[in-house]
């Protein structure tokens, strides 16, 4: 795409007044489906009334009156610990801050620290305390997770519109203004069956020939008593009652000419049998479809009946992804303590699917400068990094975003795996989302805050939300909402697959979504929201 870029389109009072009345009801539903159990399970926090109306909320079974009929000053029963314990192939993340050291006291200026035992001499050494490192993850600042994607909705402005020709270059963007009917469709009254248009009851005198689907001429009038043939599709001719279908109706040709039947036992055609009437699927002026709509291959046929050449859609937000880490290779077998790089050939697909346009992959070292360069020259809409999150010593992307001014909105989230991602809005109004470097864990954080961004960005509608019962115990993390692969059973249930630790993906290759598990783990047969994965595959219909 050539030419200035259109701009974003002002949101008044905030990026919330254009958010998505679907998507806030799926990350409203799926916080309840998590909160009242977090509370349950330890994790405190304010739960959020449920709307009752809300489907997935129905789906949850939350909202109900017997939610309110719980006495004052009581508190809600512990529930236990669900599943079987860990295994190696579930690699479950560490109990909450099991890796993390206590964060030190700030050190005060004319204070001292005194060590525990006897009386401190009367000289007491100071024992200065150093202050966190700049890019240490702290834990106070994590978000919960259905917070963290409101968060990440409600930042972006949906961009501005171009038109794009009537094809495939259209897939996948949303319309920009309504789809407004320009002609009645259909545009003449036509057959919808190959038979005879008849006039009157019959039987029918056969006459002329038969008139054919885009035929220029109009065939004569038809009078009482008469038939012609008639291809489907074709324009039916001026008197016609009905039309019999072929395998209806048989001839009989006689001294006096040909005749048509209706053949036994079926009945005579009733008026306007088998004809498509004119306006009969719209008037010129009526609206098809509300812009927003996700232009699909259907989308496409619509628009393309009634009459358009082109649609006005919402630009695709551009988006570069950087790939951190000297670890990675981009061919051959993972050796000598290196891997392959799995995110660089996944994500720019799945950000596809998610209505981007990737404008650029690169890979970078694991060096600060080269970090800040690659962030502060982008123009992209939103920058998209892997690794480089938490506080090891080749960590950089916090420290970059203090040195170039950047605003942290997301620094760690309540869900594993992936909980040291990163949601920032850049000096130049622009976002970056840093994922976590291990591929489910990343997987995580697209579904979390590149997800509600983009669809905010691309002005995307969300998914339905929908919940399914497990079919088998799943182990929760004590305080944190868990996102683990399922796949549907022919009973429409979410079995949980193995293979879920945060470096692996052969669960997530196989599964249809990611279940949704609250703190403390959920039960066999329990309902959970499930996130649709299918989002995350190039396909024209999707959006997580």
């Amino acid at each position: 795409m050539s030419g200035p870029r259109p701009g974003r389109t002002p949101s008044g009072a905030g990026a919330s007044a254009g958010a998505d009345a679907a998507d806030r009801a799926l990350d409203d539903a799926l916080a309840l489906a998590n909160e009242p159990r977090r509370a349950a399970a330890g994790g405190g926090g304010n739960a959020v009334r449920p709307d009752r109306n809300d489907p997935l909320a129905v789906a949850l079974g939350l909202g109900r009156e017997d939610a309110d009929a719980r006495p004052p000053h009581t508190e809600p029963r512990t529930r236990p610990q669900a599943g079987p314990a860990p295994t190696p192939d579930t690699d479950p993340d560490p109990a909450p801050d099991a890796h993390r050291d206590p964060a030190p006291e700030p050190h005060r200026a004319g204070t001292t620290t005194t060590p525990p035992g006897p009386p401190a001499p009367a000289q007491p050494v100071r024992q200065p305390v150093q202050p966190p490192l700049p890019h240490a993850h702290s834990p106070a600042a994590t978000v919960p997770w259905a917070e963290a994607r409101r968060i990440a909705r409600r930042v972006g402005r949906r961009l501005g519109t171009e038109v794009r020709d009537l094809g495939e270059d259209a897939l996948g963007m949303t319309l920009a203004r309504p789809l407004t009917a320009l002609t009645d469709l259909p545009s003449f009254d036509s057959s919808a069956m190959d038979g005879w248009a008849v006039a009157g009851p019959g039987p029918w005198r056969l006459r002329g020939h038969a008139v054919l689907a885009g035929q220029q001429r109009p065939a004569e009038p038809l009078h009482g008593g008469h038939a012609i043939a008639i291809a489907t599709g074709a324009a039916v001719p001026a008197g016609t009652t009905a039309v019999l279908r072929s395998e209806h109706g048989w001839t009989q040709r006689r001294t006096d000419g040909e005749w048509l039947q209706v053949r036994s036992p079926h009945p005579a055609p009733t008026p306007g049998q088998e004809v498509r009437a004119r306006g009969q699927e719209c008037r010129g002026g009526d609206e098809l479809l509300p812009a927003g709509t996700l232009v699909t291959p259907a989308v496409l046929g619509l628009a393309a009946a009634a009459g358009y050449d082109e649609l006005t859609v919402t630009v695709r937000p551009r988006v570069d992804v950087l790939v951190l880490g000297d670890e990675l290779l981009d061919h051959g077998l993972p050796r000598s303590g290196r891997v392959r790089d799995a995110l660089g050939p996944m994500l720019p697909s799945s950000l596809r699917a998610l209505g981007a346009e990737v404008t650029s992959v690169r890979r970078l070292v694991d060096d600060e400068e080269a970090l800040r360069r690659a962030v502060s020259d982008s123009t992209a809409d939103v920058v998209v990094t892997t690794g480089g999150t938490a506080g090891g010593p080749v960590d950089h992307l916090h420290p970059v975003l203090a040195r170039i001014g950047a605003k942290l909105l997301v620094d760690g989230v309540a869900v594993r795996p992936g909980h040291p991602m990163v949601l920032a809005e850049l000096p130049s109004g622009t976002h970056l989302i840093g994922l976590p470097g291990n591929p489910l864990a990343a997987v995580s954080g697209v579904l979390t805050l590149a997800a509600p961004l983009l669809r905010t960005l691309a002005g995307r509608p969300a998914p339905a939300p929908y919940a399914a019962p497990l079919t088998a115990d799943v182990t929760g993390h004590p305080v944190d909402t868990r996102l683990v692969p399922v796949v549907f059973d022919d009973d429409s249930a979410a079995r949980p697959l193995h293979f879920s630790g945060p470096a692996m993906l052969r669960g997530l290759a196989e599964a249809d979504g990611m279940a949704v598990i609250p703190p403390g783990g959920a039960r066999a047969g329990d309902d959970t929201a499930v996130l649709d994965t299918g989002a995350l595959a190039l396909a024209w219909g999707s959006g997580t």
